[in-house]
This record gives structure tokens, C-alpha cells and sequence, in this order.
């Protein structure tokens, strides 16, 4: 099947130009657990740091340590004392009193890919004896598609995915999409919005289909699905069809999806792109002018009651945080600026709205950089101005729905190479996200062969919240 055609968006597409206008009862299959209690987070935005950021240059600085260990950058005081951040995040380091540091997360799992899987599942990359490194209906879900089955909405996308589909070494990254759920909990892919003249992907009428043709379709469909059921049909077909119809039909995701409504004062504190060429990849020193409006499209979906916004630093291919060469004047440079007015525009954003409180906030890479500049660890290797893979200890940011502000768990050593205190792997991060958004780590969910599996394999970290 064409690469379009395994996200919503192009799967809404496809249904469109079927026989009916939306032959989807297959691909819009997200079934509903009655009786379930509502959680205790409404939403969570994952912000993927694709790549590897460096948890030593960032925010587990380590100032008394050797040159080649802390770097160029230096620490500077935040809104919290004792918790210091690189002197390239001044921006952050005002925003502090919001977040939570885990600087003890740690796995053994160097290459991008299966790191990524890891990252966006909470399961293990390897399977009988070989990594996970490309997508597969047979992996295991992203968090994302597990909200999209357990929590459906009526007329908004349960999960979706900004800007792109990250793609690395001739494949789409693992743990994007829905796995053995089926493509009916695929993310609906964004598109950039900080783009000229944005359209909704998937979210738009074809050509020559207006809403009145859209409900006379739909008025036929629902006359077709009143007849007998012949043996082997599906009586929950129109359910399939009637979600469908509603993220086609409903103004309430259009109106989410524009961020040309928000103010120019709103749009200029996330970052507004300063060039119309994305064609430089951010490691090339082409920053990432598409960032700030990406955050605040994911505050506007969460704001609009979408599950779950996973979105990512960069773009397609360009694993923005993979810092082998030049890796502190691309941070500085090309990185960082957007990274810092961006990511602490969405934390003073969603705080100032009343938001934080009831949305999950994660930021996290898939590993963390060696604790010593021209360190090699994996194929791509380091020259001696860049860091390489290192998944033996970093550190993931957390804020809002219930997460203690201002806080630090865990700990590294003198170099930030290891964990010393409270070990931290990503199933447990897994686990507590899916505790904070009100699924028990320990429920089931079946595969294509009906085979049970749990959501988490780890443990929630409950010290992190009030």
C-alpha cells in the first residue's frame, strides 16, 4: 500500500473516492471500553527530540568536570534553585518551576531506530535475537494508537502526528504508528503548519465533493445499513463510516487545526518562520523554522480535546539532535534558539490557559550523547567536535497533569554517563504515562492473533506526582 495511504490522513482520503464516499470499516476501527473512568490527564503532548539531545550540554550539566566531559556551554540559574540549565536555554530556564528532570532514564540501545521504538512504545527493540528498526504491522503500538483505541472521539482524531513521519536509514522509524492495533489507530499526520496557505491534510473536501453531496452520502449509507446483514457483516460498519463522516464534517477539528486564528503576538512567542526554504536540514545548519508553530498547533488540538500530539523537533529525515559534527555550534546556532522560545512558549502557553494542569507534557529523545566529546559508540561515529549515540544515561522532561513542579528524580554520575541514583528505564516512562492519562500499565490489549499483551512492562514512577 502507498506510504500515504498508512496514515489517517491518507486513509480518509481513500474512503472519500470510494464507492460510497468513505469505505473505511476497517480503517477507522477503534473500539470503545465501555465503563472505563475518565483520566486523570485529558491530553498529553509527547515532544520527540529525535536524534538524541545531549544531556550534559542541556540540563545535567557538569561544570567541575574535564573540558572534554562538560563542553562549551556553561550553566545558568533557573527559576528554581539549585537546577541549572546551558546558558543557550535562558528562555527555559524561566519556565523550570513547570517541569520535572528524570536524569537517571538509561537502556542499552544504540542505533536511532530501534532507540526510537523504545522511546514511543516503552517495549523492548528486539525480537528473536534481531533489532526493531523499521515499521511493521506487527510491532507493538505507539502510546498514541493504545489512547486512540481506549479513548475514541466522536469528531476529532484521537491521535495525532506533527509535522511528519519520521524516516531514517531507508525506513519509516518504529513505534509511529498503531502496530498490531490496525491502521484505524494511525495517526493523523499534520502536515507543517507553519507553512503559506496550510490546508488541513485529510481534513478537506476533494475536488467536486461539497457538504451537501457529503450528506447525501451519508444519508444513502445509512439507508444501505438499515437493509439485513448478510452472513459475515459487521453491524458496527456505520460506526466505522459515522467517524468518517464527522472528522470530514465537523468545523470543531478544522477550527482546531487553524492556527492563523490565534494572535500575532501568540504566533510570534512560539517563532515564526524566518525563511520559506525547508530544504536545510537543521544538522546543516538550517534551523528549525518550523517549530514554533508546530507547539502551538499541538496546544490548540489538546486545547480542542485531542488524546494524544506526539510532535517532532525536526522534519522527515533530519534527525535534528544527532550531534556527530560541529555538535556545539549546530546546537547554538541552529538548534537551540528555536528549541528554547518555542518549547517554553508552549509550558507558558498551556500554564496561562489553565491547560497544564489536565495535559501531560514529555519531552524526551531516544537516548542521550557520550559523556565525552570525540567518544565513538556507533557506526556514524564522532569527529572530535561531536558527541555520539550514548543510551546509558539521559534525562526526560516532564510537566503538568500532576507532576511535581520544580523537581529533579534521579541522578547521574560525575561525567552524566550513568545512572547513581533511581534507575530509570523506558518502560517506565512508558508505565507513567499511561498511569497519569488514567490506563492501568497492567491492562491488555490483543493482537491480530488474539494474543494478550500488557501496556507496560515497567513500573509508574509515582514520586514524580503531587
Amino acid at each position: 500500500m502507498p506510504e500515504v495511504l498508512s496514515t489517517r490522513r491518507g486513509l480518509v482520503q481513500a474512503g472519500v473516492l470510494g464507492a460510497f464516499g468513505l469505505s473505511l470499516p476497517e480503517v477507522l476501527r477503534a473500539a470503545a471500553v465501555p465503563g472505563r473512568a475518565l483520566p486523570a490527564a485529558k491530553s498529553c503532548i509527547l515532544f520527540f527530540l529525535e536524534g538524541g539531545p545531549a544531556q550534559q550540554d542541556l540540563w545535567d550539566l557538569k561544570p567541575q568536570a574535564p573540558l572534554i566531559v562538560r563542553g562549551e556551554f556553561q550553566p545558568i540559574a533557573t527559576t528554581v534553585p539549585g537546577i541549572e540549565v546551558c546558558d543557550q536555554l535562558p528562555l527555559l530556564a524561566q519556565q523550570m518551576h513547570r517541569v520535572a528532570l528524570i536524569r537517571s532514564v538509561h537502556h542499552d540501545i544504540v542505533d536511532h531506530n530501534a532507540g526510537t521504538y523504545y522511546a514511543l512504545t516503552g517495549r523492548s527493540p528486539v525480537s528473536g535475537g534481531r533489532l526493531i528498526v523499521r515499521d511493521d504491522s506487527s510491532n507493538f503500538p505507539s502510546i498514541g494508537s493504545v489512547l486512540a483505541r481506549n479513548r475514541p472521539l466522536p469528531d476529532l482524531p484521537e491521535f495525532v502526528q506533527i509535522p511528519e513521519i519520521l524516516f531514517n536509514n531507508g525506513s519509516d522509524l518504529p513505534g509511529q504508528r498503531s502496530g498490531f492495533l490496525g491502521a484505524g489507530c494511525d495517526p493523523l499526520v499534520s502536515g507543517d503548519p507553519s507553512v503559506p496557505d496550510y490546508q488541513i491534510p485529510g481534513l478537506l473536501f476533494p475536488d467536486g465533493l461539497s457538504q451537501s453531496r457529503l450528506t447525501g452520502r451519508r444519508e444513502l449509507l445509512e439507508a444501505l445499513n438499515g437493509l439485513p446483514l448478510a452472513a459475515g457483516s459487521s453491524s458496527a460498519l456505520s460506526e466505522h463510516h459515522q467517524k468518517a463522516f464527522s472528522l470530514l464534517g465537523a468545523a470543531r477539528t478544522r477550527e482546531a487545526f487553524d492556527v492563523s486564528r490565534e494572535s500575532v503576538r501568540i504566533r510570534e512567542r512560539y517563532g515564526l518562520p524566518d525563511r520559506l526554504d525547508r530544504t536545510i536540514e537543521a544538522r546543516q545548519f538550517g534551523g528549525l523554522p518550523h517549530l514554533g508553530q508546530c507547539l502551538l498547533l499541538s496546544r490548540r488540538l489538546v486545547e480542542a480535546g485531542v488524546r494524544l500530539v506526539t510532535v517532532a523537533t525536526g522534519r522527515r529525515s533530519d534527525q535534528t539532535w544527532d550531534g556527530h559534527r560541529e555538535h556545539f555550534a549546530m546546537l547554538r546556532k541552529s538548534i537551540l534558539p528555536w528549541f528554547d522560545r518555542a518549547f517554553s512558549a508552549l509550558l507558558q502557553d498551556l500554564d496561562e490557559r489553565g491547560l497544564l494542569s489536565e495535559t501531560l507534557v514529555v519531552a524526551m529523545g531516544e537516548f542521550g550523547r557520550t559523556p565525552k566529546v570525540g567518544q565513538i559508540t556507533s557506526s556514524a561515529g564522532a569527529t572530535p567536535a561531536g558527541r555520539d549515540h550514548w543510551p546509558h544515561c539521559y534525562t526526560i522532561l516532564m510537566a503538568g497533569a500532576g507532576i511535581r513542579r520544580g523537581t529533579v528524580y534521579g541522578s547521574s554520575d560525575s561525567f552524566a554517563a550513568y545512572p547513581a541514583s533511581h534507575p530509570v528505564t523506558p518502560a517506565d516512562i512508558a508505565a507513567t504515562i499511561y498511569h497519569i492519562l488514567g490506563l492501568d500499565p497492567r491492562q491488555t490489549i490483543r493482537d491480530s492473533l488474539n494474543r494478550p499483551h500488557q501496556l507496560a512492562l515497567g513500573e509508574p514512577i509515582l514520586s514524580l506526582l503531587d
